[in-house]
């Protein structure tokens, strides 16, 4: 490879062919982007029909249509906790509403607790064997266990719905029904016209499981106690809509929930001394509070900080006191898909109320969480929900509810529920906790908090599209953990986070556009890569206002809506004027990496025909070759030449300058000048240096070029090429850059924009490998290990000191 201090070629420009120096600029810029034997014309072909034929339900520009409808379901609920035997007793009214313009024959309800018999699909789908080491006993407990999203469940109880009643809730006669795996169908006495609504009845209960984090119970051995997690609890209507009719794909566990909006009245009977939290507003706080829990709560609806409504003393004593009786705790939700609550005797709660939008309108603020949460959750788990909420609402739509909840469930995980959220995250023993503890927890009550908007309130079908809910929501938590700490480590965002499940083989990896059961590895894939996709279309494709306008878009479009992806992908280019196929079909629709190799750099520089100027330029072109190694040497080697000592030896070549300009020269200068016009004698002063950069699309992905140029004073540009420069040639591309200096180092990508998965090709001249690193060490040093750094600065503090847990 040729190197950019020796590049030096000259146009030869004569009075005649000057003008020409444009022209081949504007062909360098273009060169080699022609032949049949590329796939650009592919990549940068519009979608077409790819995407869903537009109709007057949704439009062609990604807003729904004129006739949009949907579905509405809702719930009159009474349960039962049993905190003896772990179970819920539940019967339930439930009103659908037929809104489609189709007569329905039958019902469609999801059994989601049936994911846990025995003989489920995803039981029975399990994989894995015995290795030739054997099998550990966690292992083994989860072959044994009912489903493979969970295991270590021992003993003789049996998992999943029991349906004990099934009735018309008007006339009390029973409906036939029939159960398949996960979905139940009930067939109803007449067909259900458009506009119309029916009621029935169903009895169940259930043994709780833990899933995931998704819902269940925590159960504490030092006091004895559960932390209850309830959620996907009753028998819930599936979604029929105009995009797949009835959707009734089996749950597997992995593809979460798809649900219509409805109306919730849910009455909740615990033991008296649990404290509750749910979706919706209590409706009988004077029946379930304590006068003193009353007051605070008060206090708590004027407060811009949290006010401590259930204390950590109050649910220590509650802890080790025995229940008296129960309590019903009845709530409200209107417009909600779903419904979720948590209820233990342990539970510590704070909450505030704050005008988070400075619109005359309150919302609660809440966490619900027992000791072994504290000090972190009572210093940050409530500040980081109004937080969120005032993030996304910002970039989105404004929260609508009433309340959001962030329930400290377990040491890690989380998941999501209309105004409520599980979330992990858990100090020591000791109230320490290291710094990744601490991010981990604000990270993960950001994101289920967000899930609050997507997609609680842009409603999307998450059973099979996984991105539109889990993408979404990590990129807007990216935004959100910026706002929160300016060097908040964000695992998710950035496009060098991206970079090593980008350089997985292709084999491992499955298209964004996967549905959510059949997804590989499902963090990069729903989570990181279409949030790194959106933040790259934020900073580098569109810009940020270009993007954050259409984005908020389509929040506002599809808001208490069920959107499907090609109404994100129509309403991002129509709000923005930004043609994004190519970017869908490659970030979203494929697998290959994006790596771009500066392959070569040449040099370039209009050759001025004024006899003067060339003989200038020769001048010191001559003079700089003078300076090699001998001739520096023997300034000072040789102290004196014959000729130098014997002027005889002189003759008109000793004094003559072959550069000195002479008449001629100055008569032809002024000719040469004289047929210049004003616009070319300018650019032939300016003295611009032209660069032709060829860079190579290694990896097939299309992105922009971003070229940062160094120059020789110390100054730096960068040139933004759009992606559109691939659209001819998929392959390689050159393009003539003009500048003014001399640049000394060529570097693509120099802020990591576009998960560029090779680096060590970007740069030009190239830059030496890094060296492979040795660790020089001390035979028997010891470096202490195992310890937060609180630990270990709780562990250095002299006698009678003490180091407190928050920061």
């Amino acid at each position: 490879m040729k190197k950019l201090s020796v590049l030096g070629r000259a146009f030869r420009v004569t009075e005649l062919l000057f003008a020409t120096l444009l022209i081949l600029q504007a062909l360098f810029s273009f060169a080699q982007q022609g032949g049949n034997q590329y796939n650009a014309n592919t990549r940068f072909e519009q979608m077409g029909t790819e995407l869903p034929t537009p109709n007057t339900y949704r439009t062609a520009s990604g807003a729904p249509g004129k006739d949009y409808w949907q579905q509405k379901a809702d719930y009159d609920i009474k349960a039962e906790l049993d905190d003896a035997n772990q179970k819920i007793i539940g019967t339930e009214v439930i009103t659908y509403t037929n809104k489609s313009p189709d007569e329905l024959r039958y019902l469609w309800l999801q059994l989601d607790q049936n994911l846990f018999e025995k003989s489920s699909i995803n039981a029975m789908t399990k994989t894995g064997g015995v290795d030739a080491q054997g099998m550990s006993f966690n292992a083994l407990q989860n072959v044994n266990a009912p489903s493979s999203v969970f295991g270590g469940i021992s003993g003789d109880k049996e998992y999943g719905y029991k349906i004990t009643v099934v009735k018309d809730a008007k006339t009390g006669a029973d409906l036939k029904y029939t159960i398949n795996n996960t979905m139940m169908r009930i067939e109803i006495p007449t067909p259900l016209k458009p506009g119309l609504s029916y009621a029935f009845r169903i009895d169940w209960n259930y043994n709780i499981t833990n899933y995931y984090g998704r819902s269940g119970m925590e159960f504490f051995p030092k006091d004895g106690n559960y932390n209850y997690f309830i959620a996907h609890w009753f028998p819930r209507m599936a979604v029929y809509d105009d995009v797949n009719g009835w959707q009734h794909k089996q749950f597997l566990g992995q593809g979460e929930f798809t649900l219509p909006f409805g109306d919730y009245k849910v009455e909740i009977t615990v033991p008296n001394d649990h404290i509750v939290g749910a979706t919706g507003e209590c409706q009988n706080y004077d029946k379930v509070l304590s006068a003193t829990q009353a007051k605070r709560l008060q206090q708590a609806a004027n407060s811009k900080t949290p006010v401590v409504i259930v204390t950590q003393e109050e649910a220590v004593a509650a802890e080790k006191a025995k229940p008296t009786g129960k309590k019903t705790w009845i709530y409200k939700a209107t417009n909600v898909r779903d419904f979720a609550f948590t209820s233990s005797r342990k539970f510590i709660w704070d909450a505030m109320q704050t005008d988070i939008y400075n619109n005359g309108r309150k919302i609660w603020s809440m966490s619900f969480y027992s000791k072994e949460g504290n000090p972190l959750w009572g210093q940050y788990s409530t500040r980081t929900v109004e937080h969120t909420l005032r993030s996304y609402g910002n970039r989105t739509v404004q929260y609508p509810y009433p309340v959001a909840i962030s329930c400290h469930a377990t040491a890690g995980g989380g998941m999501e529920y209309p105004m409520i959220s599980f979330n992990g995250g858990r100090p020591e023993a000791d109230g320490t906790y290291s710094e990744g503890t601490k991010a981990g927890m604000i990270g993960v009550i950001i994101h289920e908090v967000g899930h609050n908007f997507f997609p609680m309130i842009v409603n999307t079908d998450e059973r099979q599209w996984s991105w539109m809910d889990e993408g979404l929501n990590t990129f807007c938590q990216y935004l959100a953990e910026q706002e929160w700490d300016r060097n908040f480590p964000s695992r998710r965002g950035e496009p060098q986070n991206i970079v090593p499940y980008m350089k997985t083989d292709k084999t491992q990896q499955v298209p964004i556009m996967s549905s959510s059961d059949n997804i590989m590895a499902f963090g990069p894939n729903a989570y990181a890569k279409p949030a790194t996709g959106l933040n790259i279309l934020r900073e580098t494709v569109m810009g940020r206002e270009l993007f954050d306008y259409a984005f908020k878009e389509y929040a506002r479009r599809w808001a208490f809506k069920s959107p499907t992806p090609a109404d994100f992908f129509r309403t991002m280019e129509d709000a923005s004027g930004v043609d994004l196929d190519w970017f869908w079909k490659g970030w979203f629709y494929g697998v290959e990496p994006a790596d771009q190799d500066l392959a070569e750099v040449e040099w370039y520089a209009a050759d001025n025909q004024d006899p003067i100027a060339k003989k200038a330029a020769e001048k010191a072109d001559a003079e700089a070759k003078k300076q090699t190694l001998s001739n520096i040497r023997n300034q000072t080697d040789i102290k004196q030449t014959v000729v130098e000592a014997d002027s005889t030896m002189r003759d008109f070549y000793n004094s003559y300058d072959r550069y000195a300009v002479t008449a001629s020269d100055k008569q032809k200068s002024e000719q040469y000048k004289s047929s210049l016009s004003e616009d070319e004698r300018k650019l032939l002063e300016s003295g611009k240096n032209y660069y032709v950069v060829k860079v190579k699309n290694k990896g097939g992905l299309p992105m922009p070029v971003i070229i940062k140029m160094d120059y020789e004073d110390g100054t730096s540009e960068i040139v933004r090429i759009p992606a559109e420069i691939w659209r001819l040639n998929d392959k390689e591309v050159k393009k003539t850059i003009p500048t003014t200096k001399k640049v000394t180092k060529f570097t693509l990508d120099p802020f990591y924009e576009i998960a560029d998965i090779d680096t060590d090709n970007n740069a030009f001249p190239r830059e030496p490998e890094k060296p492979t690193k040795f660790q020089a060490f001390k035979q028997g040093s010891f470096r202490p290990q195992g310890q937060n750094p609180m630990q270990q600065a709780k562990q250095s503090q002299p006698a009678g000191t003490q180091t407190s847990g928050k920061n």
